[in-house]
This record gives structure tokens, sequence and C-alpha cells, in this order.
């Protein structure tokens, strides 16, 4: 027998209490998504039902997104959630009606979504800009961009338990799929993703342009005169670099930082720089990182055909123990490991020093970021498709994508001042206040929230709930 500790002396447990609201964080989803007008913008996308049990589709669209983001893996866990709260949001969608109306999104149908998307969009960043700090333009290596939109592009791999459509053997001979996205570095938003099956090419051009050009779409105009690509090595394509060089004009500006695969030429060229040529490289606050260097590799390696302008920049690093197996006979002699960046940056308006290969290393390194928003988008319905179907697959996707920009949202409208909440993880926005349990009571007709008062970050709900309300409406 365990010793008693008397903590449950006279405790019992009973399944009878009235008015209490689990995962009473959905109300900020949802407020956010009614103030910046996109409940409204979906809504106009259908006709009104003419029956009783017709479910609106933009109501089941955020319902399912606000319930993916509390932790819903599918469409039964996302109809149980949504039911407990039908006190405060309405009856919601059957897992059934919803299955339907996400199998029957078609591409007609997802294009007027992104359209919608899109204003709902320019509508936030004005918002963004009129915050006390303003728009979140990135600082790398103690350089602000201001001014620049900075898109990272990367694919990721799905897994897949059963035999669902378009699910197949992926490069790293595991089963499922294997979607390529655009995110905003700036607010860490889903620009645009495409669900590929799991044999689809990670350096498929067609593919890169499709979900760039859909990204690019998303930014509003007023924010396109400046743009910053990162992509990794599965972009360094003659037909994707001269592409990202063709959207070039005299309204806008557009750079990019690329991975690059070396060749034996690469190698040689390398082994042609004088130990003068490199320099110490960056750590992303702007001090040296010492044991690592980095040179300019430009016209020592010939690469008839790319894009003309094109800098090669060469980093060097000890190889740690998982490198080993993977290190050239260049390397094995030289006791360095090497990677390449393809870029067209000779400055990048605005900032002093962009020149640098130092700096552009810093920023092609802090690409990593993105590795976050693959880990965020995961952690939000899409480590697993949930359906056999494609079409309902493919929605899914859209409304885990939606909920993502939900969180994004009310982190950068109400909490941008708060403990680190502007651009807090997935599981830590639903410890602190998505999942916080409050009980719904009613008096004088009208209904209110209570939260537990001795809850860390009760405050911290209450303001972004007030911060929410009071955004100006959208015109």
């Amino acid at each position: 027998m365990s010793e008693r500790t008397g903590w449950d002396r006279r405790l019992s447990v009973a399944a009878d209490g009235k008015g209490l609201v689990g995962h009473a964080g959905v109300v900020l989803l949802h407020q956010v998504a009614d103030r910046v007008g996109l409940t409204a913008a979906l809504g106009a996308l259908w006709p009104g039902g003419g029956s009783a049990t017709w479910r609106d589709r933009a109501h089941l669209l955020l319902g399912l997104a606000g319930a993916i983001v509390l932790g819903a893996k599918n469409l039964s866990e996302a109809e149980q959630l949504q039911a407990h709260h039908t006190a405060l949001l309405g009856t919601p969608a059957s897992d059934s009606t919803a299955y339907r109306a996400l199998a029957a999104l078609d591409e007609s149908a997802l294009h007027r979504i992104a359209k919608a998307r899109a204003r709902v969009r320019r509508h936030v960043w004005g918002l963004l800009a009129l915050r006390p700090g303003g728009f979140p333009w990135l600082v790398v290596a103690g350089k602000r961009l201001t001014g620049w939109i900075v898109i990272d592009i990367d694919a990721t791999i799905i897994l897949a338990a059963s035999n669902k459509t378009g699910a197949a053997v992926t490069f790293k001979k595991t089963w499922g799929f294997h979607p390529l996205a655009c995110w905003c570095a700036n607010t860490q938003e889903s620009l645009s993703m495409l669900l590929r099956p799991g044999n689809a090419g990670s350096n498929t051009v067609a593919d890169h342009i499709t979900v760039l050009t859909a990204a690019l779409r998303q930014i509003p105009h007023s924010s396109q005169a400046k743009i910053l690509v990162r992509v990794d090595g599965a972009g360094a394509t003659h037909d994707l670099l001269e592409h990202l060089e063709a959207l070039n004009t005299a309204r806008r500006t557009v750079r990019y930082l690329v991975g690059w695969t070396i060749t034996q030429d690469d190698e040689k060229a390398i082994a042609k720089l004088p130990a003068t040529a490199w320099e110490a490289s960056l750590r992303q606050d702007g001090d040296i990182q010492d044991g690592y260097g980095i040179a300019e590799l430009t016209g020592l390696s010939n690469r008839p055909g790319w894009p003309e302008g094109m800098r090669l920049l060469v980093r060097r690093v000890r190889p740690a123990g998982r490198h080993r197996k993977k290190l050239t006979a260049f390397e094995l002699k030289t006791g360095w490991k090497y990677s390449v960046i393809a870029t067209n940056i000779r400055h990048m308006w605005g900032i002093a020093g962009s020149h640098q290969p130092q700096w552009l290393d810093a920023v092609a390194r802090q690409h990593a970021v993105v590795e976050d928003r693959v880990r965020a988008d995961k952690a939000m319905g899409l480590r697993n498709l949930p359906s056999k179907s494609w079409e309902a697959n493919r929605g899914w996707m859209l409304a885990a994508n939606l909920g993502h920009d939900l969180d994004c949202w009310v982190r950068l409208l109400a909490l941008h001042d708060q403990d680190d909440l502007e651009r807090a993880e997935p599981d830590t926005m639903r410890y602190r206040l998505y999942h916080l349990p409050a009980r719904l009571a009613a008096h004088a007709r009208r209904r209110r929230l209570r939260i537990e008062r001795t809850w860390p970050w009760a405050d911290v709900f209450v303001l972004a709930w007030q911060r929410l309300t009071q955004l100006p409406a959208v015109t």
C-alpha cells in the first residue's frame, strides 16, 4: 500500500457541473475572425441555406479551423469540441456534413477563398502597421529589414498509416504526402500550401512557381515593393531562378537566397580561395561566430546558363560527427564542411552593408525558422491527414491554414507585448490561453464568460479579448 498524502480526503468526482466551458480560448479565435472580416468574407462566397438543417459554410470552415487550433486531429474530434461550445458559438456541423463540405471544395472554390483571404490579410496588415511597434519587420544580425517582406518556401512530409488517395513512397522512404508551402517570415502566416503526392519531387519547378505565385497574391499590393524569397537547395534550378528574376518590375524588387548543390567544379573553385578571402561569419545577434567562415565564390566557379549577376557565397564549418559519412574527399582532405548559397543580392535598398557576404550568410541561415512553421503546422492539424479522400484532405489542409492564420492574428494583434506570446508555439498558446476553462453565466439578458482569477494568464486572456473587440471595423 502506498502512503496516503491526504489531498483526496473527502473528495468526490461527479459529472454534474453546469455552465462550464473547456477550451474557452476558442472565443479569441472566433472574435479575431469576426473583427478582421474573415467571417463575413467567407460567408459572402456561398448563398444562404433555405432550410433549418443548412450549415453555413463560413461558420463550418471557421469552426473547424478553431477546433484544429485547439488540437482536433480529425473531423470526429472537431465535432465533439465544437459541440461542447454550442452555448457560445451555436450548433456545429456534424462530422459527415463537414466531410461533404470539404470534399466539395473544387479549384474554383479554393480560388475564391484565396481571394477572400487576401482581402482580409490586407486589412490585418494595415492594423499591424498601426500597432505601437508597427509592422513586424525582421531583424537579422543587427540590421532591420524595414520594408522587406520575407517569404520562406519549404516542403515537408505528412505520414500516412493507410492507403489514402495520393499517399506514396516519399524520398525519405516513408509513406505519405509531400506538400509544399510558403510562409511569411515577418508575421509567421501561412500564405499558401500545395498538397502533393508522397512521390512528388523536391525540386519540381512547376510546384515551386505555383505555390510562390499563390503566396505573392496573398501579399497586399502596398507591401509588394520589396520581396525576399528564401529556399533551400530544392530551389536551385534554372527555371525557378529565372522566374524569380522575371518577377522584378519597375515597381517591385525581388531578391532571393537559395541553397546550392556543390559540384566538383565548385570544390575546385573553393580550393583556389586564398586564406585572406575567408571572413568570420556572424551570429543572428550580429556577434562574430568563431570557427566558421564565409567567402565570395562568384567568378571562380564557371556556371554558364544561370541568371546574369548571380552571386555564389561559400560557408565552411567544422564537421560534426553526424556529417562524417557524407563528407566528400575534398572535405575530408581540408577538414571543413562546405555549403554554398546563390543570391542576386548586390544591395538591399535601405539596408547599409547588405552586400556583405557575412550578413547575407546570416540572412540565409535565418531561413531555418521555416522549420518552426512546419512544426507549428503539424501541431495544428497537419501531422496527419484524416481522410482517404484527396479532396477532403485538401479541404482539411485549408482549414488548418485558416487556423494557423487565426492563431497568428490573435498573437500579433492582441498579444504583441505580452511575455513572448507574439511568437509563441501552439502548445504554449494552448496551455496558457486556448485550453483555459471558464464558466458561462447569464444575467439580465447578458452572457459573461468567467475566467478563474488565480490563473497566471487570466489578465492576459481578458486583455486579448478587449483588444480584439476594440479593433476598428472593416471598411
